[in-house]
């Protein structure tokens, strides 16, 4: 990450259409933002749909983002959540292949994984926690094994009550 660049949370309240996520993924595209993780689904509210959209940018470059994104169409509220006020979680499966699958399962669980499948030569564990969380899994499992296929979500966030 560059000096001045800090990883921001968006909370971006969208119509539920089809093509609303591709128009905000083009948008980064065309303006030449990056997104680290983007997560979509249903809100509170009929007919809107919430994206937590990371971004990594300094103060400039999330103005910009968060003015472009007030622009389109369907986008009804957008939002930067505090990070000292935000709960944010990501959900991770990672398959790891390892002689000792018992002990794999044992760290697993004590790291706050669930073991969702076991093969002849891997093991499969569920993590749902917050990002640091599943990087120490990562960390722990490629210590007793080798991590041959991770899926992620995209980090979803909301801020606390005040």
């Amino acid at each position: 990450m560059e000096d001045g660049e800090k990883r921001r949370i968006l909370s971006v309240l969208v119509r539920d259409r089809p093509g609303v996520m591709q128009r905000v993924s083009g948008l980064f595209r065309r303006r030449g933002f990056n997104i680290d993780s983007i997560a979509e689904g249903p809100s509170e509210r009929e007919g809107l749909a919430r994206m937590t959209l990371t971004v990594r940018g300094d103060e400039r470059t999330i103005e910009q983002v968060v003015k472009q994104l007030n622009k389109l169409v369907d986008v009804i509220k957008v939002s930067e959540l505090d990070p000292e006020r935000t709960v944010e979680r990501q959900l991770a499966l990672v398959k790891i292949k390892t002689r000792d699958r018992a002990r794999a399962a044992e760290l697993a669980r004590a790291a706050g994984a669930e073991v969702v499948d076991v093969g002849r030569e891997t093991i499969t564990v569920e993590i749902v926690g917050e990002p640091r969380d599943v990087e120490s899994l990562l960390e722990l499992m490629n210590d007793i094994g080798s991590v041959v296929e991770i899926a992620r979500t995209g980090i979803v966030a909301m801020e606390r009550e005040s």
